[in-house]
C-alpha cells in the first residue's frame, strides 16, 4: 500500500496553552471554561478536554498526512448527523483555524472509555462487538454519493481497485512475515496463502466510506455497564469494500459477533461472505505480521480460514 507522506515533518509541535484552547473553544461555545485534560497519545492528533464535556482536536502539524484530515471528519460527522442522527458519534460544534500551524474541530466528548482501557471479556466483550457491527452497517448504509462527490475521500472506485488493494495488503504482510522471520507453521508459505485467498476473491459492487479503524482505541464503552456507547475518530475514512472495516479484529468469537451485529438488520449481498473470508485471511496475517502475542491463535485461526477457501 502506499506510504505515507507527512508534508510538513520539521513544523513545531507545541501543546496549546489553556487560553488559546479556551479562546478557540468560545467561538462556538462561549460558556466553555476550563481544559481539564490533555491527550497525549502521539498520533496524528491532540485532543483537549473542557468541562468534562468538549473535545478539541488539534491537527498535529508535523503529523499532517494526505489521508487523515480533520475536514475529512468534519464532513463525515455531519453526514452522519443529517441522516442518522440518532447513531452515537461525536457531534461537531466548530471547526477552524488559528494562524499556520493550528487547525482544530471542537467536538462532543464521547461518554466511557476505549473499549482497549476496559477490562471486558465473554459475553460483555461480544455484546459490544455486535453494537459495533450494527453501528458500521448503519453508516455504511448511508448515501455514498455525498462521499464520493465531496473531494475528501480517496479510495475504491472499482471491483479492480478492490482486489489491487487485497493484494498489495497481502504483498505486504507476506513480505514482513518473511523479513522479520515471524513464527510460521502453516504448510504453505504466506505468499501462497495470499494467492489462494485473491483467487478466491469475487468481484464486488459494493464500495462505502469506511471508519478505516474502527478498532478497540476507537469503540467506546460504559465504565460501569461496559456496554457500547459509541465509535470516534472518522479523520482515516476511506472508499473501498465493507468488510475493510470488520478485518482487525481478531478472535473467532468477536468476528462472529461483530458479523451478527453487521447483519442482523438487514442481510448482505452473495458476495459480502466470500470477501469477509478474504478479509479475515488478511487479518489473521496481520496479527502474525505485528503481534508476536497473538501470532499462535492467528495461526490457527488461518488454518481454519485456509481450509474453507
Amino acid at each position: 500500500m502506499p506510504k505515507d507522506v507527512y508534508v510538513q515533518p520539521n513544523a513545531p509541535d507545541p501543546v496549546l496553552d489553556n487560553d488559546l484552547v479556551l479562546r478557540l473553544a468560545r467561538r462556538h461555545m462561549p460558556d466553555a471554561q476550563s481544559v481539564t485534560a490533555v491527550d497525549e497519545s502521539g498520533g496524528e492528533a491532540r485532543t483537549y478536554l473542557i468541562d468534562d464535556r468538549l473535545i478539541l482536536k488539534t491537527q498535529r502539524p508535523q503529523q499532517l498526512r494526505p489521508r487523515t484530515s480533520l475536514a475529512k471528519e468534519v464532513f463525515f460527522l455531519k453526514q452522519i448527523e443529517a441522516v442518522l442522527p440518532d447513531l452515537s458519534v461525536p457531534r461537531v460544534l466548530g471547526y477552524g483555524g488559528d494562524g499556520r500551524y493550528v487547525e482544530y474541530t471542537l467536538l462532543t466528548r464521547m461518554p466511557g472509555v476505549a473499549l482497549r482501557q476496559a477490562e471486558l471479556s465473554g459475553p460483555a466483550r461480544l455484546a459490544v462487538m455486535s453494537e459495533l457491527g450494527r453501528t458500521l452497517r448503519r453508516v455504511h448504509r448511508m448515501p455514498q454519493a455525498p462521499f464520493k462527490e465531496s473531494g475528501f475521500f480517496p479510495g475504491d472506485r472499482s471491483a479492480v481497485d478492490v482486489r489491487q488493494r487485497f493484494a498489495e495488503w497481502f504483498e505486504e504482510l507476506s513480505a514482513r512475515i518473511g523479513e522479520e522471520q515471524r513464527p510460521w507453521s502453516l504448510p504453505l508459505t504466506p505468499a501462497q496463502v495470499a494467492a489462494r485467498a485473491l483467487a478466491a476473491l469475487p468481484d464486488s459492487a459494493e464500495r462505502v466510506a469506511l471508519h478505516s479503524n474502527p478498532y478497540h482505541e476507537h469503540t467506546f464503552v460504559d465504565t460501569a455497564t461496559g456496554t457500547y456507547t459509541g465509535l470516534i475518530d472518522f479523520g482515516d475514512a476511506y472508499i473501498s469494500h465493507p468488510t475493510f472495516d470488520l478485518r482487525r479484529w481478531r478472535t473467532r468469537a468477536e468476528r462472529e459477533a461483530l458479523l451478527a451485529g453487521y447483519t442482523a438488520d438487514e442481510p448482505v449481498d452473495e458476495a459480502f461472505p466470500r470477501t469477509w473470508l478474504v478479509a479475515q485471511v488478511l487479518g489473521d496475517l496481520g496479527a502474525i505480521a505485528s503481534n508476536p502475542a497473538a501470532a499462535e491463535a492467528a495461526s490457527e485461526d488461518l488454518r481454519r480460514l485456509v481450509g474453507e477457501l
